[in-house]
């Protein structure tokens, strides 16, 4: 809409390539190939393998006799294809939507990015959740509180500032350093603050009768957040 209406704009041919890198397909297609042109990126050791894209997160991937084909492995999801099948990933999100077992891959990623910091979620159960939380220099979480989970946080970098609210009015701010620990009993209003120069990082593990995001009570938020968090 811009455009159509400039006088001031120029076209200039341009002998170049282009690709939005929407599929896997894409991906292999524009990165570095080795001679037997697959495209490896992370910890993986292939024989006899040929045309291939294989990329990894943490584990070592091996690879025997196979090639034409799609290996992606992250925390969460190990991806298998054959090459050229790519698109059809849009499709097996559609089917893990639409089952309850299922679902919460596409909503819930592995990694998750706050205002405050960041998570990554390292084991989950039906009744525990660990996660891996970095909280950076003076940033807080809000103050809230859980119906159904305990938490127990360990510090393993930084120090942790620690605020709790008890029934009757008593608060207590408790500070934990590394290799120190705090339990968290469910229906206590809490808060997680990083005071320091560095990023704090804590082990988390949410133990009780359910523990997903949506288990939180916020009574104060500085970044005015009202869900999760």
């Amino acid at each position: 809409a811009v455009m159509e209406k400039t006088d001031k704009a120029v076209v200039l041919p341009m002998d170049i390539t282009w690709s939005d890198v929407g599929s896997w397909d894409s991906v292999y297609e524009v990165l570095d190939k080795d001679q037997n042109q697959n495209v490896k990126i992370g910890n993986i050791l292939d024989i006899d393998t040929k045309n291939s894209l294989i990329m990894t997160d943490k584990r070592l991937a091996i690879t025997v006799g196979v090639e034409d084909l799609i290996v992606v492995e992250t925390p969460d999801v190990v991806l298998i294809a054959k090459r050229g099948e790519g698109q059809k990933i849009k499709d097996v999100v559609q089917i893990l939507k639409q089952n309850e077992k299922t679902k919460h891959i596409t909503e819930y990623h592995t990694n998750v990015y706050r205002p405050w910091g960041s998570y990554t979620e390292l084991e989950k159960g039906e009744r525990y959740r660990i996660k891996r939380i970095t909280v950076l220099p003076g940033e807080a979480l809000s103050l809230q509180m859980h119906y159904h989970r305990s938490e127990h946080w360990i510090v393993v970098k930084g120090t942790a500032k620690v605020i709790l609210e008890h029934d009757g009015g008593k608060k207590e701010e408790i500070y934990i350093h590394e290799n120190e620990s705090i339990y968290v009993p469910k229906t206590t209003k809490h808060r997680l603050i990083n005071p320091g120069k560095i990023p704090l990082e804590i082990i988390e593990v949410q133990a009780g009768e359910y523990v997903e995001e949506d288990d939180i009570v916020r009574f104060e938020d500085k970044y005015q957040r009202n869900s999760l968090g």
